[in-house]
């Protein structure tokens, strides 16, 4: 310090010779440690950083690609579904139309039994009708005859053929009417 103090004054422009050696000494010490400890750790981290991003973008690369594989596959069963969809709906309509025409024939069928029916019992409940109505026309005829007559026609066949006649003779007069 004494050395400092009892110099000239310095001029600020030019560098004290002995700090200018001690700082380039240290700036090489500095230097040194840097390149041979530090460099090579921070080289090999930025090295492994590059290779992480490039198998990251790599294993991006192949993921988006299974991605769109897999996104076409979907895409394929969807379509092969939907058909399949269109199919069934189809063979679903053409069943139900051929049921719904089969029911259709079965009641049409069981109509025309049940009418085919109707018509065999009103045509026996007809002649039953009129096999009653010819015994009681029959016998109040041959009852009104009988007091018209004054004597009793009470013989069973005369009666019937005389009832059967009468009645005969009607109905070919009603047909000749129509």
């Amino acid at each position: 310090m004494m050395y400092l103090a009892a110099a000239e004054p310095q001029n600020p422009l030019l560098p004290v010779w002995p700090e200018v050696v001690i700082g380039l000494i240290c700036f090489g010490i500095v230097f040194f440690v840097f390149a041979k400890k530090l460099l090579p750790n921070i080289n090999q981290v930025l090295e492994e950083r590059r290779e992480a991003i490039e198998g990251g973008i790599e294993k991006a690369d192949a993921a988006q690609t299974e991605a769109q594989s897999v996104l076409e596959q979907y895409k394929a069963q969807l379509a092969e579904a939907r058909h399949e969809a269109a199919r069934l709906r189809q063979e679903a309509t053409e069943q139900g139309s051929v049921i719904i025409a089969e029911m259709r024939a079965e009641g049409q069928r069981q109509r025309e039994e049940i009418i085919a029916a109707g018509h065999a019992q009103i045509e026996a409940d007809r002649k039953a009708a009129a096999s009653a109505l010819r015994q009681d026309v029959g016998a109040l005829a041959t009852a009104l005859a009988g007091k018209l007559v004054g004597e009793s026609l009470e013989d069973h066949a005369r009666q019937s053929g005389t009832v059967d006649r009468f009645l005969d003779e009607l109905e070919a007069k009603a047909e000749a009417v129509r």
